[in-house]
This record gives C-alpha cells, structure tokens and sequence, in this order.
C-alpha cells in the first residue's frame, strides 16, 4: 500500500529575505516520515494573496495533506488565512470559539483583546481549529490544508495536536554509510543497484575527509530488511573504504 502524501507551504517574505531561517520544515519532515506520510514538495511564497491562493490551491489539489506555515498572526501582512478562505471558496469572519480562547487568554494576561488580536480569531466558515498549548491562538485545518503558525515552538505544538488524527502508512526507514570512494567511483554500481531495487531510495552525497573525497550513501524504504541488503552488497563491495 502506497503511503499518504504531503505537501508543505511556508509563507513568509521573512523566510526569502533570509532574516529569518526556516526551521519548521525540518521538523514537519521527521514527524511525517515517522508517521509514514511522504513528504513530496515543499514550496515558500511571500506574503502576496496571488501567490498563496494558487499555491494552496495546486498543492492541496495534488497531494493527501497541505501544512502551511506562517501568516496567521495579528499584523497587516498576516494574510494566510483570508488565502486559505479564498483558495476553498469560503466565507471568513471572526468566529465565537476562536474570540472566547483569545478572550480568556488576554483575560488571564491583563491585556487587551483589541481589534489587532481579534484578527487571530478570524477562521474561513468551514475551518477546524487546531490546538494551540503555546500561545493559544489556534490554527485551523480547512478540508485538507492544516494551517499552522511560524513560530517554531508554536509549530511544533500545533503539528503535535495535528498528528493522532492522520493515518499513516509504513515508516520510512533508512540504512546509511560513508565510504571513502567518490562519486565517479561508485555511480556504476550504485545506479545497478538503484535499478534492481525500485522501492528502494538511493541517494548520494559527497564528503571530503582528511584530503580524499568520499561518498555518503543512504538507502532509504519501508523494507528494512531490503535496505540493508543493499548496502550489504556495497560494504562487500568496498570493504576497504568504509569510515
């Protein structure tokens, strides 16, 4: 059986800019290759509606799941989750279950739900929430698209409230080695063996250890046992060159 698939969508002029370093899809990607859903494209857009729009329309229409990161907080810019409405044709306005966790959240902190918070609480009319431990604005899941913020801690929280709702496949395990032979050295092989196992993911990324160049494979699938079968051929193969 095929594993569900997965898309990602970071949203952010911060993120393109470079000031701010992504850190969100990291974690997304263990978390879903431990949950057996494949992670198959991840794409980052700026803060411009036409963008988002189209981007969660074409991912969320060519894959199992969409996560979006970024966008969903009280300023301006923070335009996600009126895209969202947009891309699924529905209405979005301030919604009663999102104002009374704001509203008893800046209750406890002694400051104000003003107009600029309240953005926090608008939610396309079909939306989910998503739980929010950190900070408590939600996020919120509309059909297939789990919108989450981009704060890091408050991502990773949300995708935990997330993650016992979805079924997953088999995990994605992997076998990996480092061998002391280039890339020119061990592609006819590699690729021989790539060819005779199709379920199998092969990569290689090359080193440079002490003056040599090296070769780190990784055979990646959900057949433990075939993994290891060939990266047994390849450590017979080159006994000598293994680190």
């Amino acid at each position: 059986m095929t594993n569900p698939s997965a898309a990602m969508l970071v949203i952010g002029d911060e993120i393109l800019s470079g000031r701010t370093r992504d850190a969100n899809m990291h974690h997304l990607a263990q978390v879903l290759t431990e949950k057996g859903i494949d992670l198959k494209e991840v794409r980052v857009v700026s803060d411009d509606a036409l963008a988002i729009v189209a981007a969660i329309r074409a991912l969320s229409g060519s894959y199992d799941h969409l996560f979006t990161s970024g966008g969903i907080g009280p300023t301006h810019d923070d335009i996600t989750a009126d895209c969202v409405a947009e891309a699924f044709g529905q209405s979005i306005d301030v919604r009663d279950d999102a104002r009374a966790l704001l509203a008893a959240h800046y209750e406890r902190q002694g400051s104000e739900l003003n107009v600029a918070r309240l953005r926090m609480a608008r939610i396309p009319e079909h939306g989910v929430l998503i739980d929010n431990p950190v900070s408590v604005a939600p996020g919120f899941q509309v059909e297939n698209c789990y919108v989450m913020a981009g704060v890091p801690s408050v991502f990773r929280a949300m995708v935990e409230s997330v993650m016992p709702g979805l079924t997953g496949g088999a995990p994605l395990l992997s076998e990996s080695q480092r061998f002391l032979v280039g890339e020119g050295d061990i592609a006819a092989p590699l690729g021989k063996l790539a060819k005779e196992n199709p379920d199998l993911s092969i990569g290689s990324y090359p080193f440079h250890f002490e003056g040599r160049y090296g070769t780190n494979i990784v055979i990646r699938g959900t057949d433990a046992v075939a993994a290891k079968a060939v990266m047994d051929v390849l450590r017979e193969k080159f006994a000598g060159e293994m680190i």
